[in-house]
């Protein structure tokens, strides 16, 4: 069945990095845009990143040019890049699927999340 699996997620070090990786298990992968949303301890959930099926990406204010968002089409997976991690990026990190079904409807696939923890 449909499915967002993420992997990547763990303890790092601030001003370290860590690669994200979250595979849609579809046919149709390359007409989804896909998402990156974290969630903070005690905070609200928030956009981090996303880029269309055509490559067109967009960044959240917050990410002060410190998080890249690409994919592999040929894979069906979608990428997370961060650098220059500080421990206020301690989050749940989520991937989400959108696919524009009519002008009346956007499909959304959810993933389990993963933790990343930034701490000396």
């Amino acid at each position: 069945q449909v499915q967002l699996v993420e992997s990547g997620g763990g303890s790092v070090q601030p001003g370290g990095s860590l690669r994200l990786s979250c595979k849609f298990s579809v046919s149709n992968f390359e007409r989804y845009t896909m998402n990156w949303y974290r969630q903070g301890p005690g905070q609200q959930r928030e956009l981090v990143a996303e880029v269309s099926g055509g490559g067109r990406a967009y960044y959240g204010n917050f990410v002060k040019g410190r998080f890249s968002i690409s994919r592999d089409h040929a894979k069906n997976e979608v990428y997370l890049d961060r650098k220059s991690l500080e421990p206020e990026d301690t989050a749940v990190y989520v991937c989400n699927a959108d696919l524009r079904v009519s002008p009346e409807e956007t499909r959304d696939c959810w993933g389990q999340g993963t933790q990343v923890s930034v701490s000396p």
